[in-house]
């Protein structure tokens, strides 16, 4: 049975995942059995069903309730639901609920590189990139061109930032990914020796006199590829580069010298297709 529960008091504290906890304080720490995410849409909550995470408990709008939300309320069981009109809820979390529901959920534990590796072709690597609107496109480019995974490096955005998530629309559940290194220390160094280690090829997605083109066939030829994209602005780091196998450049009409880092890593992402 739904346990339909009416939101009277703002202050109650199993509303804190909600309305007054930041993403920081929701992840608490990398460790999957404290920390927590919310997946927001009944599209996006159905996907991280569907991948076999856990949810603790639903937020929406009273009139969602026998509506799009009520699959997900009847797939949750007992879970708390709480709800309110749609008003007094974007007073709540501070933001409309435009897709009406949120759901509170337990972050998963993640692979190591190695595991999440093992039998993958092409897999993205995510250095630094800071805007989760990005990181969320690009999960939804690796999932759409059958990237086998994604790396993320210690100073990447989380994917499950909550705006990561929606943007992705819930391919960030059906993309293996994992963090190639906790601290900042971890990476380029270390983390180019793993993949290495594992046969990977590294291609530095970056303007550069040496670069290559996306197009040469060298590059789609490797059995096992890493792709490599920099944050925003920057781009990679220097030191990032110089380890990387290729330096690899779009070919670009209008004058235009790049692109995006989402857009850039989609024209990559088909281009380097195992076909």
């Amino acid at each position: 049975m739904p346990n339909i529960i009416e939101i009277t008091d703002f202050s109650a504290p199993e509303l804190d995942v909600f309305a007054r906890l930041t993403e920081g304080q929701l992840r608490q720490d990398t460790q999957a059995e404290r920390g927590l995410f919310i997946a927001e849409s009944p599209k996006v909550i159905g996907r991280a069903l569907d991948a076999g995470l856990v949810p603790v408990s639903l937020l929406t709008q009273r009139d969602h309730i026998r509506g799009q939300a009520r699959e997900l309320i009847a797939r949750c069981g007992d879970l708390p639901v709480y709800t309110a009109d749609d008003g007094l809820l974007a007073r709540l979390t501070g933001f409309p609920l435009t897709r009406g529901v949120l759901c509170a959920m337990k972050r998963p534990a993640l692979p190591t590189v190695e595991d999440l590796c093992a039998g993958a072709r092409r897999v993205a690597v995510l250095e630094g990139i800071a805007d989760p609107t990005n990181v969320g496109a690009l999960f939804r480019s690796a999932a759409a061109l059958d990237v086998d995974a994604v790396l993320v490096t210690p100073t990447c955005c989380d994917p499950l930032y909550r705006r990561a998530v929606r943007v992705s629309m819930g391919t960030v559940f059906q993309v293996p990914w994992t963090r190639i290194g906790e601290t900042p220390a971890d990476w380029p160094e270390q983390g180019m020796a793993r993949l290495r280690a594992l046969g990977f090829k590294t291609a530095a997605m970056a303007l550069s006199d040496q670069s290559v083109s996306l197009e040469d066939p060298a590059l789609a030829a490797e059995e096992r590829l890493a792709i490599v994209l920099g944050t925003e602005g920057d781009g990679l780091a220097r030191q990032t580069i110089a380890r990387c196998d290729y330096t690899v450049r779009i070919p670009m009409g209008h004058g235009v010298d790049s692109l995006n880092v989402a857009a850039a890593g989609a024209v990559a992402f088909w281009q380097l297709r195992v076909r």
